[in-house]
């Protein structure tokens, strides 16, 4: 499909879209002054500040600050690529998608990648015959048997053994027609330092696939069986690839999507291992990550099947610091999050083989709550031998405690956060209210602002003027030459970006739109653009005309008070040496003064 093709399938979709139909699919909207308010699904909130606006077709936060068309909001709630969406937006309306020709780019991208995925594939396999039917694999066979895997769980994840030889997989995959650059490209070999040629990359180890969402096996991770030192970890993974990227995978999902769904929640381990040896216990709703921190990416991929998430980390100090880092993450993004800590130091794979399924189960029945988890987190590290130290433990606690809207659990907790600290509960309650009225504040300034009429006898700020000029811009470029001629540093760098896209919108002879803004524009200066448009009448060129002229005076006033300032430190320059270059230069200085008076007049 040629791009012009293209270009009006995504319009006709467009054309066709309502934003409101697509956004209350997954968001319950009220309506309130012309417009429609809930609770973002983009971050954890109370009280809404997730607006649509079914006449301009945007949504905007005011709490996180995203914002964008209808095709950015199934984009983000899908966690799918934009044109992804697009497609999905035409199923839903029954628009048939135009027969379309890849570029010579992206067919030999895709090529590339298929070849990647049958070269893991093939790799896979021979693993996999490696550990069940070869005699080298029977070390691994008894390893695993001792951790409690089955043979069902084997088969499921396609588990494998790579023997100690250099070149075992390396010889196997280059008769099979693939060279060792490809083989090194997916990161199975590696090129040897002393000498030329490769050897392979996994050895003496179990070998755990790592598939993506859709079931393509993109990775390995290994598990070595003999000595470890700095040279043989314990754990190794597949190297970064075109096809692997620790940050946007999660394993198991892929064999687990289902069950989570069924279940409603996510059991989230640390390592691999775990999450095998759960889901042979029978606790099929578990993923892991990678040897990698908790990531935003991570929480997309779990929210499309479900809103609770369970982390299970280890219980050692470094898998709570883990579980403290990962729960902001979740917690912004919306999902409801309960904590298991495994007793007795254990790890899941550890307890689950030791105690057996039915007690892990009893484990998730009884997991902590975010708010729980933190004070206990806390109050065991917090210094209670002076009140200082039981002060700061305080004011580490509040930030997940303050925001409960309950009022007989909130006077619990704070009863309960006095006792533990053998604090007077006067103090804790002063703190308490310290806190939260820093907190109502901080809300307030992301609050959805109320849109005044023009000229209430209100002077825009530089921000607020920026705002203003830039929303009649993308109504009405006319005046762009004008404004182009402010120094640039009167825009922040976002409102510089919004510009300069403004400029070459005029340039090409096409005016600005929500699609194009999409495509052309970065993440922020797309959801601040939103935003600003968001923000301002549906017609500013009758409705906010005084209001752009006033913008446009404080953009003067602020060119005269440098010019009057850089007047001002030249004058101070000859105060002592040249009378007459100082007069001269204050007397400047005094007309630029009068101007900058006779606009605040205006």
């Amino acid at each position: 499909m040629r791009s012009a093709e293209l270009d009006e399938f995504v319009e006709r979709v467009n054309e066709r879209t309502d934003i409101y139909s697509v956004v209350s699919r997954y968001v319950t909207l009220t309506q309130k002054s012309g417009r429609y308010w809930g609770c973002c699904p983009f971050h954890n909130e109370k009280t809404a500040s997730f607006s649509v606006s079914p006449d301009k077709g945007l949504f905007y936060c005011f709490g996180c600050g995203t914002g964008g068309n209808a095709f950015k909001f199934l984009s983000l709630i899908e966690n799918i690529t934009y044109f992804e969406a697009v497609k999905l937006q035409a199923q839903r309306l029954g628009i048939d998608l135009p027969e379309r020709k890849s570029s010579p780019e992206e067919e030999r991208r895709r090529r590339e990648e298929k070849s990647l995925f049958k070269i893991n594939e093939l790799a896979q396999d021979f693993y996999h015959e490696c550990l069940i039917k070869d005699a080298h694999g029977e070390i691994g066979r008894k390893y695993l048997e001792g951790r409690g895997i089955t043979q069902e769980t084997i088969e499921t994840f396609k588990l494998g053994y790579a023997t100690d030889d250099w070149e075992n997989l390396l010889s196997n995959l280059t008769r099979r027609g693939f060279n060792p650059e490809q083989l090194e490209k997916v990161g199975l070999v590696a090129k040897r330092k002393t000498s030329s040629g490769y050897y392979d990359r996994f050895r003496g180890r179990v070998m755990i696939p790592i598939n993506d969402a859709f079931g393509h096996t993109v990775g390995f991770g290994g598990r070595i069986l003999k000595s470890e030192d700095e040279n043989n970890p314990k754990y190794l993974n597949t190297p970064e690839t075109v096809i692997f990227n620790k940050r946007n995978l999660l394993f198991g999902l892929d064999k687990s999507n289902k069950a989570i769904s069924t279940a409603g929640a996510a059991i989230v381990v640390e390592g691999y291992m775990d999450a095998i040896s759960l889901f042979s216990a029978g606790i099929k709703n578990v993923v892991a990550t990678l040897g990698t921190a908790f990531t935003n990416e991570h929480v997309k991929l779990i929210l499309k099947y479900a809103r609770k998430i369970i982390f299970c980390y280890d219980s050692d100090e470094a898998g709570q610091r883990a579980t403290l880092r990962a729960l902001p993450i979740v917690q912004k993004a919306g999902a409801e999050v309960f904590i298991v800590k495994v007793p007795d130091g254990k790890d899941p794979d550890e307890f689950v083989r030791k105690h057996g399924k039915a007690a892990f189960d009893e484990l998730i029945k009884n997991a902590t709550t975010l708010i729980d988890y933190r004070m206990s987190y806390v109050l065991a590290r917090a210094d209670t031998s002076t009140t200082r130290g039981k002060v700061a433990a305080l004011r580490e606690i509040l930030p997940v405690v303050v925001n409960i809207n309950n009022t007989v659990t909130r006077n619990e907790y704070k009863k309960k956060i006095a006792s533990a600290l053998v604090l007077d509960e006067k103090i804790t309650e002063d703190v308490w209210k310290k806190f939260s009225a820093k907190e109502q504040s901080q809300a307030a300034d992301k609050s959805p602002p109320v849109i005044k009429k023009p000229r209430d006898n209100h002077k825009p700020t530089i921000q607020e003027a920026c705002e203003i000029i830039l929303r009649m811009l993308w109504y009405d470029d006319d005046v762009i030459d004008y404004i182009v001629t402010f120094p640039s540093e009167l825009f922040s760098e976002v409102h510089r970006e919004i510009l300069g896209w403004f400029e070459i919108c005029k340039n090409e002879g096409r005016r600005p739109n929500q699609m194009s803004a999409s495509k052309e524009l970065s993440e922020t200066a797309n959801a601040e653009l939103s935003k600003i448009l968001m923000n301002g009448s549906d017609d500013p060129r009758n409705d906010e005309i005084e209001s752009f002229n006033d913008s446009v005076d404080i953009f003067r006033q602020a060119v005269l008070k440098k010019k009057y300032e850089t007047l001002l430190a030249q004058a101070d320059e000859y105060i002592a040496s040249d009378k007459d270059t100082y007069n001269k230069k204050v007397q400047e200085s005094l007309k630029v003064k009068w101007e900058m008076d006779g606009l605040r007049k205006n």
